[in-house]
């Protein structure tokens, strides 16, 4: 990370001020500059010193930044370079090429943190057991863009377009975009960044367009999962036309799932076919992309 502070008179390191504000932040849910220096200042000596923290050599004691300095840094922070190294950590860990981090196990929890925790985990392990994922399944993120809540600039509200783990729920990467408008190409720059080769991409309707299936599979080396609605009126029809007719001749392309959950039961059916380059981008490796059409 670039420290775009003067180095004299400088005098605590910019790995702490990020390392102490992310734990209020992420921790105690810290939601402010004042908050995130609160409690900082409440913050064990042990910690500050496994952190790092500047120690006074006349009291011994280890000491965090002022208020102000939280702001200044915060503000005239690169969130691009942040973004970069903090995601493409997580990345290198849900890839297995960087070690996960380990923490001492917790003893003590929050009011209904812990039984919040056991539902969590008995859901997941229930969802394994009805849901096996089989064998071939590949690693997949899915990409999309949102406004930023609580975070406003002097040209308005917040967007930032971001890459999921489907698995994981890692955030792989994400960018800023001045506006809603925007997105599309702010998304393309953002994958271009990314380690995506042999993974599924999953995007919204927004996104179907022929640029960016092209650069998914000619240049990342990777395969796309996306929605065609009314932004592509042909491919829609010819994707309709492709898949529709009876049932009885879809039977070895079809796929019936069933779920149950806010009081009612789903049926979903999907269908799968071949398609050529003519209807969309296909390009891609092992296996050629094909239309896919829901029915609830």
């Amino acid at each position: 990370m670039p420290d775009r502070r003067a180095q004299r008179g400088l005098r605590h390191p910019l790995l702490v001020i990020l390392v102490l504000a992310a734990c209020a932040t992420l921790v105690v849910g810290g939601d402010s500059v004042a908050a995130i220096w609160q409690w900082a200042a409440r913050s064990p000596q042990d910690k500050l010193a496994r952190i790092g923290a500047r120690c006074d050599p006349l009291t011994g004691r280890f000491e965090v930044p002022s208020e102000r300095t939280f702001r200044r840094v915060l503000a005239d922070l690169d969130t691009d370079a942040l973004d970069a190294a903090t995601c493409g950590y997580a990345a290198d860990v849900v890839r297995g090429t960087a070690p996960a981090p380990r923490g001492p196990a917790r003893t003590l929890w929050p009011c209904g943190a812990r039984g919040a925790a056991r539902r969590s985990s008995r859901r997941a392990a229930q969802h394994a057991a009805e849901h096996p994922a089989p064998p071939s399944l590949l690693p997949a993120a899915a990409v999309d863009g949102k406004a930023l809540r609580g975070a406003r600039t002097e040209q308005g509200r917040v967007f930032l377009v971001g890459a999921i783990g489907h698995e994981s729920g890692v955030l792989l990467g994400q960018r800023q975009v001045a506006d809603k408008r925007g997105e599309g190409s702010a998304v393309r720059e953002l994958l271009a960044s990314l380690e995506v080769s042999g993974m599924v991409l999953t995007l919204d309707a927004l996104h179907t367009t022929k640029k960016t299936a092209r650069l998914i599979t000619d240049e990342l080396h990777a395969r796309y999962v996306l929605i065609l609605k009314g932004n592509q009126p042909l491919a829609r029809a010819a994707a309709q036309a492709l898949l529709a007719s009876p049932d009885a001749d879809w039977v070895q392309t079809t796929d019936i799932d069933e779920d149950r959950g806010h009081g009612r039961t789903e049926r979903r059916t999907i269908r799968t076919a071949p398609a050529d380059d003519t209807l969309f981008p296909q390009r891609g490796p092992g296996l050629p992309s094909a239309p896919r059409q829901r029915r609830p």
